[in-house]
């Protein structure tokens, strides 16, 4: 079982077939790996999500929950995916001005946003020919974030991408951004200009 929100909306499915943890599972600052239900010969492991498919591909989990993301990423050729459980849903929400969503040619680009923590993913990705989009790199709030800081995050994703799929965001979109831009030296500043749309 994963942690976090994917947890939540399994437990409820999990108690209408009368499958309960013992209380220690509900402790969400448990260190403890395994966990007794029960349904005598039914343990459940709690883990990072990453870690479902994992511990599913080695043997350590006859059965795992995790989301696609997870799934695709290390596309483990051990683990079958019998059943969609509906579950984990997720959002993404961009802000723009209205003259900018009317100018933008959607039709170029991809719907699809992959964080960097899922390398295999955002290579296959890139390489099909997608955009590949910067938002930030540890999804850090930059409200009151002190311009160097902001600039090493930037590049910090930046850099990421580059190492991970050979890519680099073209564009920039906020006044810091082009402030940051503005600060660097003129080969590097007319390098990220020059690939700008």
């Amino acid at each position: 079982m994963p942690n976090g929100r994917i947890l939540g909306e399994v437990m409820p499915l999990l108690r209408r077939l009368g499958i309960t943890p013992e209380p220690a599972f509900e402790d969400p600052g448990s260190r403890q790996l395994r966990f007794a239900t029960s349904e005598p010969a039914l343990d459940l492991i709690r883990v990072r999500s990453f870690d479902v498919a994992t511990f599913v591909a080695f043997g350590s989990a006859q059965l795992g929950i995790a989301g696609n993301d997870v799934l695709m990423e290390f596309d483990y050729s051990e683990i079958y995916a019998p059943l969609d459980l509906d579950v984990g849903h997720c959002r993404i929400a961009v802000a723009a001005t209205a003259d900018w969503v009317a100018r933008e040619d959607f039709g170029r680009t991809s719907h699809i946003r992959v964080a960097t923590k899922y390398p295999e993913i955002t290579r296959r990705i890139a390489e099909e020919g997608h955009e590949v989009a910067h938002h930030s790199y540890f999804h850090e709030n930059t409200i009151g974030m002190d311009e160097k800081t902001e600039a090493d995050m930037i590049d910090l994703g930046l850099r990421a991408l580059h190492d991970v799929a050979g890519v680099r965001p073209r564009g920039c979109w906020s006044r810091r951004a082009m402030r940051w831009i503005a600060s660097l030296h003129s080969s590097e500043r007319t390098e990220i200009i020059a690939d700008a749309p």
